[in-house]
């Protein structure tokens, strides 16, 4: 049994000068030691937690001091070491946790296998559907084919998440957004036209838009702070993983008669979703999402599975509850769809972080990453390629995709968000302007090399930075109250930009050519990097319940001061 250290409270000097100074952004240390013990007595009491009091009271403490556990003198040894090992052996964590995050990434994985099921069907879908001609009425139907999961994410999918995650908690918004896609991909193989195709790639986005804003969050919520950049780079880590499935896919079924292929391609993704909808209710349900819902009970038996200590499920509990309580004085208690979406902009904090997030997920689509993603196959062809060749340079431009993202394992944390966006971005505007001018070579293997090497190179320097940042950092600088309404936001922007990309660029080919088209994208990085320096802000090892101070100063006073360090 462990042994609770010598001194039984913190010295009484220290506790005055933790009252000192209240401020409001750190909702805690307004009460004095006595009233926060009869606070934590009261939350305790209401919410069916008195068998846990002493460790709320000590969690009360601790958060107090800030996290400086060595001023808690009432822990134990265990707690301590614990606590110190949060900065020392951070990654030292419950199986289950590991488990929920392997969770999250079986729907990450068919988030990118069903969007690059395309890339080898446009290969023969086309020939097949009637569409084959460079026509404009082609060109667009081609498109519209290829955007039509976005369009599904945009217009329905993410609008679903905050009435199903209301209903059904996160696990089941995850089994709702499972069944939709396994519909939409068995449906789109067997479509027997294009109108029909474009309908159920329409399912098929609904399904991908309710799954990608219920997965960030749910991961995010799972996570401790100090790992939760890190254990989010899962979710583009196993996109791309279901990226490089997919083009695996695409090449093992080349061979098959043309008039088969696609339908087999398009068909595929379902294969990751039948272990997600098998093992997601084996998970925790996530406890901000109980906490939301006064469930604290629930909450704290669910964070009890998924942290070290009782003390380190005890302090996210109870900083949840004050903080929720602190929100509700300041906001009231809205709980209707319509009412969150106008507390996005009516209220300060909230309309800063939805700048912030808009921003990186539209420079994520800006940049160019899906375009070749979805046209790689297509572009390899066009300058040379053997179909074959083409179809496996694209796998290796998949690996590479998944393999890029660990990095950002470690660099989130620390690094950190913002730098992460500031030191890939150059490098990926140049990389891009190399392969425009790459087309001047002529037909052969000179700009086969050049070519393949130049995006290999773009999407090595896309996956650490751009890749993992935008949903990791969308799924968490908004408050709980409006979290899910502020994810279907961002995936919203990111569908939307992803749509009118996918509908332009066959068209930017026609009109512009290769060259000119990656040249466009070359400065659309120069934009994409601008707006991230002006409008993106660090929230590296920052609780959830802690980002109200981050999103504190208006995009006025945040771009003054980013120019005053610039300068």
């Amino acid at each position: 049994m462990s042994k609770a250290r010598p001194n039984t409270e913190i010295a009484q000097s220290t506790l005055a000068e933790e009252v000192e100074d209240v401020t409001e952004d750190q909702p805690l240390r307004t009460l004095s030691h006595e009233s926060t013990d009869e606070d934590v007595e009261d939350f305790a009491n209401t919410h069916e937690l008195s068998d846990h009091y002493e460790a709320l009271q000590k969690a009360s403490t601790l958060l107090r001091c800030r996290g400086d556990y060595q001023r808690v003198l009432t822990l134990t040894d265990e707690e301590a070491a614990a606590l110190s090992r949060e900065t020392t052996h951070k990654w030292r964590q419950p199986k289950l946790l590991y488990f929920t995050i392997f969770i999250c990434a079986l729907g990450a994985i068919e988030q990118g296998w069903a969007q690059t099921a395309m890339n080898g069907a446009n290969l023969y879908l086309p020939e097949a559907m009637g569409i084959a001609s460079d026509s404009s009425h082609d060109t667009f139907v081609l498109g519209l084919i290829n955007c039509g999961i976005f369009v599904g994410q945009a217009l329905l999918g993410v609008w679903l998440s905050d009435p199903i995650n209301n209903r059904v908690g996160r696990r089941g918004a995850i089994v709702a957004a499972s069944l939709l896609c396994l519909v939409g991909n068995i449906s789109s193989a067997i479509s027997p036209s294009w109108p029909v195709l474009v309908g159920f790639r329409f399912v098929l986005g609904t399904g991908l838009g309710l799954n990608s804003s219920t997965v960030n969050v749910y991961a995010a919520e799972c996570a401790p702070a100090y790992i939760r950049g890190g254990l989010a780079v899962s979710w583009q880590a196993f996109t791309a993983f279901g990226i490089f499935l997919g083009f695996l896919a695409n090449v093992a079924l080349h061979d098959f008669n043309p008039s088969v292929t696609w339908r087999l391609q398009l068909a595929a993704p379902s294969l990751p979703i039948v272990p997600l909808l098998l093992l997601v209710y084996s998970c925790p349900e996530s406890a901000p999402w109980l906490c939301k819902w006064d469930r604290y009970d629930k909450a704290y038996a669910c964070l009890l599975r998924l942290r070290n200590t009782e003390l380190q499920a005890a302090a996210e509990v109870y900083s949840t509850y004050v903080s929720s309580r602190r929100s509700s004085k300041l906001h009231g208690d809205e709980r209707r769809s319509t009412s969150k979406i106008w507390s996005l902009f009516k209220i300060a904090r909230n309309r800063h972080a939805l700048y912030a997030s808009y921003t990186v997920m539209f420079c994520q689509q800006a940049c160019g990453i899906n375009i070749i993603a979805f046209y790689s196959s297509t572009l390899f062809s066009s300058s040379g390629f053997s179909a074959t060749a083409a179809l496996w340079a694209s796998v290796v431009f998949g690996f590479i995709n998944f393999v890029g993202a660990f990095p950002a394992i470690l660099a989130m944390d620390s690094l950190g968000r913002r730098s992460l966006l500031l030191w890939s971005l150059p490098a990926m505007a140049v990389t891009m302007l190399l392969a425009s001018l790459s087309f001047r070579l002529p037909e052969g293997t000179t700009r086969f090399v050049a070519l393949a090497g130049l995006i290999y190179t773009f999407c090595a320097l896309y996956s650490p930075g751009m890749g993992p940042v935008p949903c990791a950092y969308s799924a968490e600088v908004y408050p709980s109250d409006v979290r899910e309404v502020g994810m279907s936001f961002a995936i919203f922007t990111a569908s939307i930009w992803a749509t009118v990309l996918s509908l332009t660029f066959p068209a930017l080919l026609h009109g512009l050519g290769e060259q000119g088209t990656f040249t466009l994208y070359a400065l659309l990085n120069v934009l994409a990097w601008t707006c991230c320096f002006l409008l993106v802000r660090e929230t590296k090892n920052m609780t959830l319940d802690e980002m109200d101070s981050v999103f504190q100063d208006s995009p006025s006073t945040f771009v003054k001061q980013r120019l005053g360090v610039a300068t």
